[in-house]
């Protein structure tokens, strides 16, 4: 009689009846080297920038000259801030020479970065060569310029000189003295931003221009057509970076415009050069009026912060 072996049949486990055990979750401490690792970086954010910033607005609700005990003033600081009429001043500086400055240097680094994009030789080194002049000392880029703009023997004079032209004394005059300070901003960024227009450039795909091309569009219409509006979020970063910049301007006129050890600079003649940092630098170390310093401070916060707002408002716009 021949004996038919039958295969067993499967063994159905349930699930989370006999579930294999689990490794023990460690919680967040496992990952304690990776925190260790990047510990420095906010160690030193909260030490000299965030401790700084939340000091800074608890001052401007004091006065304080730096050595005393303080008083709280409450909004006193910025009642007069907006009753200043040399802060109002400073502003009018700021965006002046600001505006001097960004719309230039924009305008000069989108030329820089096309011809750098085309088929030019050489354009390793001169990526290079426009480059330096971001990396350059900004205290002596305005001593060069300060000679530069000299009233006697500045090259500026001399070349209006050779042109039979009147020369100007930059270094006194209102819109000359506003002039000399936004070059200085304009040699030191022309460059960086050519380099962040190239890698737009360089991102923008080819077949636009082709397609463009077989339509009949000339290069100014590809201009205007294609690269613009493919460089806008390029161009937004740009213009903020600039105005960052630009309403921070503290080392040119500090530098540039003459002054002694026993005068405090404060904008040169009608105080046409004095800018909205170097109003708070005046105030807060050389009248050690700490409060109302930290109190500008903020107002340049909230400048900047407008103007931002106002420049992506107007990308944003043309975009709709």
């Amino acid at each position: 009689m021949t004996t038919i072996h039958r295969p067993a049949a499967p063994t159905v486990t349930r699930v989370g009846a006999h579930a294999a055990p689990t490794r023990r979750r460690r919680g967040p401490w496992r990952f304690w080297p990776q925190y260790l690792a990047i510990s420095p970086f906010y160690v030193l954010f909260a030490v000299f920038g965030l401790f700084p910033m939340l000091f800074s607005l608890y001052l401007a609700f004091q006065r304080w000259d730096g050595f005393g005990d303080m008083e709280y003033v409450g909004l006193a600081n910025f009642k007069y801030l907006v009753e200043d009429a040399t802060f109002w001043h400073s502003l009018r500086n700021t965006v002046i020479i600001w505006l001097f400055s960004t719309v230039p240097m924009l305008c000069l680094a989108l030329v820089i970065a096309a011809m750098l994009n085309s088929a030019v030789r050489f354009r390793g080194f001169y990526r290079i060569a426009y480059f330096v002049p971001n990396v350059t000392s900004v205290v002596a880029m305005a001593l060069f310029f300060g000679a530069v703009f000299a009233s006697n023997f500045g090259l500026a004079n001399a070349v209006l000189h050779w042109l039979h032209l009147p020369e100007v004394r930059w270094l006194s005059d209102p819109w000359g003295l506003k002039i000399a300070i936004a070059a200085v901003g304009t040699w030191q960024w022309t460059g960086y931003n050519a380099i962040i227009y190239l890698a737009g450039l360089q991102a923008i795909p080819g077949d636009l221009y082709e397609a463009a091309k077989v339509d009949g569009a000339g290069p100014v219409q590809s201009f205007f057509r294609i690269t613009l509006p493919m460089l806008r979020p390029v161009i937004l970063f740009t213009v903020i970076v600039s105005t960052v910049g630009g309403m921070q301007t503290f080392t040119e006129p500090q530098v540039m415009i003459p002054g002694n050890n026993t005068t405090p600079n404060t904008g040169g003649p009608g105080q046409e050069g004095l800018t909205m940092v170097l109003y708070f630098y005046h105030q807060a170390f050389d009248n050690n009026d700490f409060g109302y310093a930290a109190a500008i401070s903020w107002a340049v916060f909230m400048v900047i912060l407008l103007f931002a707002v106002i420049n992506w408002r107007l990308v944003q716009r043309r975009e709709d």
